[in-house]
């Protein structure tokens, strides 16, 4: 993809670590965003570096932190039930940036044989704990592995995305499926927080996607998008956090209220706060999205 000349979509604020400012370059083929400067490898890692990024602890100090750990076990639930529904002859199932693992262990209970790959040491030693198995890198995989590989809110991190599609296609078995779990930068939510949308997140997520990004992507693979699922919880965490950051507190009826706006203007335009992508290797049907 060319960034080449592309128009400057927005500039936002790193909110929760550095306070540094970047650009959000726009492609207007992909209608993809790049966060713009990308910070190198090997600094990338300070920006990670906060007890208030919460998928990399499973701290519950705050009634925020309290919140979101009851709504994610829900949601580790439905997860597995979505995986398990377009594969339930279940098998192997590689979870790309897994965290502290939760969503590993709640498929390895449900029969799924798994496998995790996550940078953070420090959550890839909590998950340790719990018994989760994990590959160093991708790259050390070999060819058609995975009956299922999923990346909950992962896809946007990663430094060059289009590599990282080449390799979910190399990796997983045919006939198997890839599931996706990212913002959407075309939501009611993103587009009423603007600056202060908090599922921008820069620089920690590095693109910024919509419908017609995420099947482009998949579809330069040979590789189709077969179903569209939103996430109904992401607009009320995202609107708690833009919240915060627009106005320096949390403002729990406001960002609710806001979220359950942004549903509502969901049902109508198909734009939820973030997707969840069902993939699979083969054309299998056509289907509008």
């Amino acid at each position: 993809m060319d960034f080449t000349n592309a128009p400057v979509y927005l500039t936002v604020k790193d909110f929760s670590v550095s306070g540094e400012e970047f650009t959000l370059l726009l492609n207007e083929e992909f209608q993809l965003l790049k966060t713009h400067p990308q910070p190198l490898a090997e600094n990338l890692g300070r920006y990670y570096e906060s007890d208030d990024y919460i998928s990399h602890t499973d701290g519950k100090r705050s009634l925020f932190e309290k919140l979101y750990h009851v709504i994610k076990q829900k949601a580790l639930k439905d997860k597995i039930n979505l995986v398990t529904g377009f594969k339930p002859g279940k098998g192997s199932l590689l979870d790309i940036g897994s965290g502290t693992g939760d969503f590993l262990v709640a498929a390895k209970n449900a029969g799924w044989s798994i496998t995790g790959i996550e940078p953070s040491e420090k959550a890839r030693s909590i998950a340790k704990q719990k018994g989760v198995v994990f590959a160093e890198a991708t790259a050390t995989l070999p060819d058609n592995s995975f009956d299922a590989i999923t990346m909950w809110h992962v896809l946007e991190h990663v430094p060059d995305v289009e590599k990282q599609v080449a390799e979910l296609k190399r990796i997983v078995k045919p006939g198997g499926v890839i599931v996706i779990a990212v913002p959407n930068f075309k939501s009611f939510d993103a587009k009423h927080y603007g600056t202060h949308w908090a599922a921008y997140d820069v620089p920690r997520h590095l693109w910024h996607f919509s419908k017609t990004a995420i099947v482009k992507l998949f579809a330069a693979q040979g590789m189709e998008v077969v179903k569209v699922l939103p996430m109904f919880f992401d607009s009320f965490y995202v609107s708690l956090l833009s919240e915060k950051y627009k106005t320096g507190k949390m403002n729990f009826i406001k960002g609710f209220w806001l979220g359950l706006r942004s549903n509502i203007e969901a049902a109508r335009t198909k734009e939820y706060s973030s997707h969840i992508y069902i993939i699979k290797t083969a054309k299998t049907r056509n289907k509008a999205i």
